[in-house]
C-alpha cells in the first residue's frame, strides 16, 4: 500500500463510524422499560439557611429508562431533606408515568413531555410530579446524546463548553459563632480557583447579616463576587429594608428574599433596588417564570432541574429571559445543569457546592456522550433502600 492510499484509507475510518452513526441515528428507537433505585444518604454535618435545616434526612431516586437499541437513560432527583420523596417519585414513576412511556421514540422529547401533562394534570403538575416528569426529561435526552455520540450540551446547540461557577459554601453551621469554618471554606473554595461565593442570610438579626457579608468580603478580599441568599425568609417591608443594606455592602445579586408565589412583590423590591434580584428555583415549569419576568420581578432568572423541568423546559425557560434581556443561572450544580446551561446564551452562572478544582472560575463540559448522569453501580449497591 502506497503513503497516499495508507492516508486516504485512514481518514475514511472515522467518516465511515460517523456516517454508520449517523444511520443508526435515523433509526427509530423505542422505550421499552423504567427501573429505578431509591437511596437513603448517610447524615452529613449540618447546614442550614434561613428557613431550613440539612444535614440529616437525605436521598436520591435514580431513573434508568430503557430501550430497544441497547441505550439506557439515566437521571435522578435528590432530596435534601424529605425522608419519604425519593419514594413517593418513584411510585409516581411506575405507577403514572411508565405506562406514558412505553413504546415512545425518545426523539420526540417535547411529544414525551406533552403527552405527560395530558396523563398527570389531574393531580397536578407540580410539587413531586414535576420531579418525575423532569427526571424523563434528563433522562430521555441521555438517551439522544448517547445515540448520536455527543454531549447533550452540543445536541442541545452549544453557546460555549465551559461555565462560570460560584460556591455556596456561606452556609449556617453549627458551632461557628467566630466564623473559622466559614473563613476555612472560603479559603478552601478560592485555593480551587472560585472567584464567586454565596452566603446565606436572613435566619437571623440584620446585624447579623452584614457580620457575615463584611467577614466574607475581608477573607476574600475586594476582587471576588460575593451573593447573597435569602430562601424566602422575608416580608416585603423587611425584604427592601435588608435589601438596602446588602446592596451598600456590594453584594452581586439578593436571592430568593420572598416566597416564590409573590411576584407582585418582587415586582416592588426590582423596582426599589439597584443590585440583582435573583429568583425562580421554587418555580415549576416556563409559565410561572414567563409571569414572573412580565412582572419584572428578577434579573437573574434561577431554573432548578427538578421543579423547573429538564433540558425541554429550560431551554424554553432560557429563550424567553433572554427575550427579555434577563440573564439566568442555575439553582444547583451537576453535569445535567452544566449541559443546560453550556446550551444557554445569557446564562451567566452555575451554582455548585465548591469541592471542584475550576479552570479561571469555570467548570469544563465533559466530553462524553449523553448527559453525565449515571450513578455509579457501587453508590446504588452502598445506599440502595431495600
Amino acid at each position: 500500500m502506497t503513503r497516499r492510499n495508507l492516508l486516504t484509507a485512514a481518514a475514511a475510518v472515522p467518516l465511515a463510524r460517523g456516517l454508520a452513526r449517523a444511520a443508526d441515528a435515523k433509526k427509530q428507537i423505542k422505550i421499552t422499560g423504567l427501573e429505578t433505585d431509591v437511596l437513603r444518604l448517610p447524615p452529613s454535618p449540618f447546614e442550614g439557611d434561613a428557613i431550613h435545616d440539612f444535614g440529616t434526612a437525605s436521598g436520591r431516586v435514580v431513573c434508568r429508562l430503557l430501550t430497544d437499541a441497547g441505550i439506557t437513560g439515566w437521571a435522578s432527583s435528590g432530596f435534601g431533606m424529605i425522608e419519604g420523596g425519593p419514594r413517593v417519585v418513584a411510585t409516581i414513576l411506575h405507577e403514572e408515568v411508565k405506562p406514558v412511556l412505553m413504546g415512545q421514540d425518545p426523539a420526540f422529547p417535547k411529544k414525551i413531555q406533552n403527552d405527560l401533562w395530558h396523563a398527570l394534570e389531574y393531580q397536578g403538575m407540580q410539587g413531586l410530579t414535576q420531579f418525575a416528569a423532569s427526571v424523563v426529561d434528563i433522562a430521555v435526552w441521555d438517551i439522544l446524546g448517547k445515540a448520536a455520540g455527543l454531549p447533550v450540551y452540543k445536541m442541545l446547540g452549544a453557546a460555549r463548553d465551559r461555565m462560570p461557577v460560584y460556591a455556596m459554601c456561606g452556609w449556617y453551621r453549627q458551632h461557628d459563632e467566630d466564623h473559622s469554618q466559614y473563613k476555612a471554606r472560603i479559603h478552601d473554595v478560592l485555593d480551587r480557583g472560585y472567584r464567586a461565593f454565596k452566603v446565606k442570610v436572613g435566619r437571623y438579626s440584620l446585624d447579623d447579616d452584614v457580620e457575615r457579608i463584611e467577614v466574607g468580603r475581608k477573607t476574600a478580599g475586594k476582587d471576588i463576587r460575593i451573593m447573597v441568599d435569602a430562601n424566602q425568609a422575608f416580608s416585603r417591608p423587611e425584604a427592601l429594608r435588608r435589601g438596602r443594606a446588602y446592596q451598600e455592602l456590594g453584594c452581586f445579586w439578593y436571592e430568593e428574599p420572598l416566597p416564590p408565589w409573590d411576584h407582585e412583590g418582587y415586582a416592588e423590591l426590582a423596582a426599589a433596588l439597584d443590585m440583582r434580584i435573583a429568583g425562580g428555583e421554587n418555580e415549576y415549569g416556563k409559565r410561572p417564570f414567563m409571569d414572573l419576568m412580565m412582572k419584572k420581578g428578577v434579573d437573574v432568572v434561577q431554573p432548578d432541574n427538578r421543579r423547573g423541568g429538564g433540558p425541554t423546559e429550560w431551554m424554553e425557560i432560557g429563550a424567553i429571559s433572554d427575550g427579555f434581556g434577563l440573564e439566568l443561572a442555575s439553582h444547583g450544580g451537576g453535569a445535567v445543569n452544566l449541559n443546560m446551561l453550556c446550551a444557554i446564551p445569557n446564562a451567566i452562572y452555575m451554582e455548585v457546592e465548591g469541592s471542584e478544582k475550576t479552570v479561571n472560575g469555570d467548570l469544563v463540559a465533559r466530553e462524553v456522550p449523553g448527559m453525565s448522569s449515571e450513578v455509579s453501580k457501587e453508590t446504588i449497591a452502598k445506599y440502595k433502600v431495600a
